[in-house]
């Protein structure tokens, strides 16, 4: 081989491994700037939860076998979001007929300074018989907020006595299916008739979230 094509020879080897090593930097820079495959929708809403209910109870998520959970975050002082997506709930309920029966309606309050037992037992009843009110420590209220993705803040208003305060909060209504799984939710605004057939369906296909191919979040149309 003469000193030319040695020379040529040469270059194009360390060419193909400069080629070789800088296709690899870029697969290792493109995998490592891929973002990471997000959680599937229903590993986002719901989880253990241990709190208190209107009857100063100690209740936990798996303490209604073979219902369908219906769960709201509120509070009592609310003006009115919180009697607006309770009234929803109540009228679906009745709407239902005898399938309502499956259905268990949770108020969880974000408010646990100040809705005690018995002051949610007076406030959810009022809405329905069926409601069950559930209050705790703090610690536990903001475990249950925690695992339903539910956002709550305390807002001073200016002038007001110290205990007369507002508490921002998300405003959704979440289905859970008799495993604990979640299965849809309704976006505040939602009618009676429109959540009570979404109910309807889900009931009645007996859904499970082992057999479920998506996820429907069901908004007002």
């Amino acid at each position: 081989m003469t000193q030319y094509f040695k020379s040529v020879w040469c270059l194009c080897t360390v060419s193909a491994i400069l080629i070789v090593v800088a296709m690899t930097v870029v697969g290792a820079n493109e995998q490592a700037a891929k973002p990471p495959t997000p959680p599937q929708l229903p590993s986002l809403f719901g989880g253990k939860f241990t709190l208190i209910d209107h009857q100063g109870r100690v209740r936990t998520d798996r303490g209604f076998p073979g219902k369908y959970l219906l769960v709201n975050f509120g509070y009592s002082k609310c003006a009115d979001i919180c009697p607006t997506g309770l009234a929803t709930m109540a009228a679906a309920i009745d709407v239902l007929g005898p399938l309502g029966d499956r259905v268990q309606p949770l108020f969880i309050t974000v408010d646990p300074e100040r809705d005690t037992p018995q002051r949610l037992r007076d406030y959810v009843l009022k809405f329905h018989p069926r409601f069950i009110g559930l209050t705790g420590s703090e610690t536990q209220i903001r475990s249950a907020a925690k695992v339903y993705r539910v956002h709550r803040s305390k807002v001073i208003v200016e002038g007001e006595e110290p205990g007369n305060y507002l508490a921002n909060h998300t405003s959704l209504t979440y289905l859970m299916d008799p495993d604990g799984e979640f299965i849809t939710l309704f976006t505040h605004g939602a009618g009676p008739e429109f959540m009570a057939e979404a109910l309807r369906r889900h009931i009645g296909l007996n859904v499970h979230h082992s057999g479920r191919t998506g996820i429907q979040i069901v908004r007002v149309p």
